[in-house]
């Protein structure tokens, strides 16, 4: 039934504005929708429209404790700019303390496992705090992002964290999102204009170089196939 329900989602609104969409989504979903944003250039676009039509969907990021600094001064451009809250979730204290005690503060390096337990400490389970009592996820997702990311649609079912999401950008490609961006003087992550096309904390991103993929300079030591962190599947 909830997949059948983002069917239905999807049909609806395929054709219609985001921003007139995030509208009826607001008033669908009273007080039970939120958008997550990490502050690269598709969640800056998401965040305007949502902001600048003064829609009444909450907006929240995750803090992992490893950011770069860009990104902390585009979060701190972005509240100059529209003066609405970003509300900010952080991993556990303790559980972090444990894994670097444990194993160091670099020990994601060292192999996928490691990697994976460090996402989900510093990202998955502050998010499932942050979806918690939500009936609708809003995320800057698009297709040409990864492989696996080409077959989803503009609303699906999130069986993992029992939430349906909608992914406004889907069909919009890169340049669309600079474009919207610069149009209408959004604030954005300077860490895009050195190469940086998805960013995510310090030590596990780098720039990509002319031709590689999207994704790679995300986890770049390991294995393309394995380059998803667990909080879109």
């Amino acid at each position: 039934m909830s997949q059948e329900l983002a069917n239905i989602l999807t049909q609806e609104f395929e054709n219609k504005e985001i921003a007139n969409t995030l509208q009826a989504i607001s008033e669908r979903y009273k007080d039970g929708s939120i958008f997550t944003t990490s502050f690269g250039i598709e969640d800056q676009v998401i965040s305007h429209f949502i902001f600048d039509n003064s829609i009444s969907i909450k907006v929240a990021t995750l803090d992992t404790g490893r950011l770069f600094k860009e990104t902390y001064k585009t979060y701190s451009k972005t509240l100059e700019q529209y003066k609405k809250p970003i509300h900010c979730f952080f991993p556990q204290h303790t559980t972090v303390e444990k894994m670097i005690t444990d194993k160091g503060p670099y020990s994601f390096y060292e192999s996928v496992e490691n990697r994976k337990e460090c996402c989900q400490i510093r990202k998955i389970e502050p998010l499932k705090r942050l979806l918690a009592g939500n009936k609708l996820w809003i995320t800057g997702i698009r297709a040409d992002q990864s492989e696996n990311r080409t077959s989803m649609q503009l609303f699906m079912w999130d069986e993992g964290n029992q939430i349906m999401k909608y992914n406004p950008l889907l069909f919009w490609s890169l340049e669309d999102c600079f474009t919207f961006a610069k149009t209408n003087h959004i604030p954005y992550n300077i860490l895009h204009d050195k190469g940086f096309v998805s960013i995510g904390c310090e030590p596990c991103t780098r720039a990509i170089q002319e031709g590689e993929d999207f994704r790679a300079g995300r986890w770049w030591w390991e294995d393309k196939s394995k380059k998803e962190c667990g909080l879109h599947g």
